[in-house]
């Protein structure tokens, strides 16, 4: 129960000598903070895992990290298809499927393991030392965990810490190349960028709807190694997923997997559900759920892929600003569809900065605890109507509701599956 999590409990009548803790705790939790203030060490699930990894008679696998506000999962799975298709036992573990224990505990053992880490799980880990690393991006997110948006970027750089091969980084974004030149890195240890555009030398990036290599090719001063065509991302390839996919092989790069394999990885990976997925196209309007863009970062990302868009928002906001979102977008929106049981910050942000937008907001109903479940279906049924009613031929109604679910919603893989349902319903009625 809640009460013994209030105070450090002895352990067999003698004082703790270790605390592993869930990583969604955060440092003010009063059984961790106790903790810290008697000089007990803290660790997180990732970070027992890195020492506990090496066992007699099995081989011990090499990690490549991840982390970033977001594309962390795409990225880890992209880098999982590619090393499985480089004919390497690989898997992704972590902050997604397999728990990061469980894969290291694996009785025959992995060659290499993609592993996901999440700012949480990062600020409790201390010795990893990694094959090969990423930040893919930042931007505000989780400030009310972590207490500073400076404190987020700390955690999310240590993911560079003890590098042993190459620290890759996002050329479009300066913090992260920051964090590279701030990391105290294995020695040798290289620093390479992906970038949407064309690369520089000790890069990867675009040239002719192609991801090239430019870094871990012996003639990269003048030349550059054709990895994969940018159409093998499937139907709707935005540029954050070009992105995603360069930093998956930039890390597998570092691995010393061939094109071949990212090619193959890229044509055998199974897109994740809620991540800009298209569901229908009716009466010429495209419904897409991105139920994953959890927070403007991931949402402006989404909004920069179609054109124009009726946008369904709205969550529980974590804390953020989204004035940078909707003025860099406001040209783009025919009409908002407001969720959430309060919206008031979006919303406000509409006025200042899309103020000719039109907005309905649709009303909360009955989310009282435990009754979420019952009401979300509701409530994104509602939406739907609504942006059905505002969207004409040519429009895209996307659902990318920059802030989490879970006022009104289990997940947001259950927001997204409402969405789904609704649409799916909508397109029946539209049949008859």
């Amino acid at each position: 129960g809640e009460e013994h999590a209030r105070t450090l409990p002895l352990v067999g009548g003698r004082p703790a000598e270790l605390v592993v803790t869930s990583p969604g705790w955060s440092p003010r939790q009063p059984l961790l903070a106790e903790a810290a203030g008697a000089g007990i060490p803290i660790w997180g699930d990732v970070e027992l895992a890195w020492r506990v990894r090496e066992r007699a008679g099995r081989r011990t696998a090499d990690w490549l990290t991840i982390t970033g506000t977001n594309g962390k999962t795409t990225t880890v799975g992209l880098a999982e298809s590619m090393l499985q298709a480089a004919g390497l036992r690989a898997i992704a573990a972590g902050n997604v499927g397999t728990p990061i224990l469980d894969a290291v505990r694996d009785p025959v053992g992995y060659d290499v393991i993609a592993v996901e880490l999440s700012s949480f799980q990062l600020h409790w880990s201390y010795s990893l030392s990694p094959l090969a690393s990423v930040c893919l991006n930042v931007a505000q997110d989780h400030v009310d965990w972590h207490g500073s948006f400076e404190d987020y970027l700390a955690d999310k750089a240590k993911v560079y810490a003890n590098t042993q091969v190459a620290c890759i980084y996002n050329a479009e974004q300066r913090e992260t190349e920051a964090m590279v030149e701030e990391a105290d890195v294995i020695e040798g240890c290289r620093a390479v960028g992906f970038t949407t555009g064309v690369p520089a030398v000790s890069m990867l990036g675009v040239v002719d709807d192609l991801l090239v290599d430019r870094a871990f090719i012996e003639g990269r001063r003048h030349s550059a190694a054709e990895l994969a065509a940018i159409a093998g991302l499937g139907e709707v390839a935005p540029r954050h997923l070009v992105a995603n996919a360069l930093a998956a092989a930039a890390l597998v790069r570092a691995y010393g997997v061939e094109p071949g394999a990212i090619r193959a990885g890229l044509r055998n990976f199974q897109h994740g559900a809620h991540r800009i997925q298209p569901v229908a196209t009716i009466a010429g309007v495209r419904w897409i759920n991105d139920s994953k863009a959890t927070n403007p970062h991931a949402a402006a990302a989404s909004l920069g892929a179609f054109d124009p868009v009726v946008w369904i928002a709205g969550g529980l906001s974590k804390g953020v600003n989204y004035d940078a979102l909707v003025s860099g977008h406001a040209g783009r929106l025919r009409a908002v569809v407001l969720v959430g049981t309060d919206s008031s910050a979006l919303l406000g942000s509409l006025r200042r900065h899309a103020p000719d937008v039109p907005v309905i907001s649709v009303p909360p109903g009955d989310t009282e605890e435990g009754q979420a479940a019952g009401t979300g279906a509701e409530v994104m049924a509602a939406a739907v109507a609504a942006a059905a009613g505002m969207a004409v031929a040519g429009d895209t109604v996307l659902m990318a509701p920059a802030s989490a679910s879970m006022d009104q919603f289990t997940s947001y893989a259950h927001r997204g599956d409402a969405f789904i349902a609704a649409v799916l319903r909508l397109q029946e009625g539209q049949a008859q």
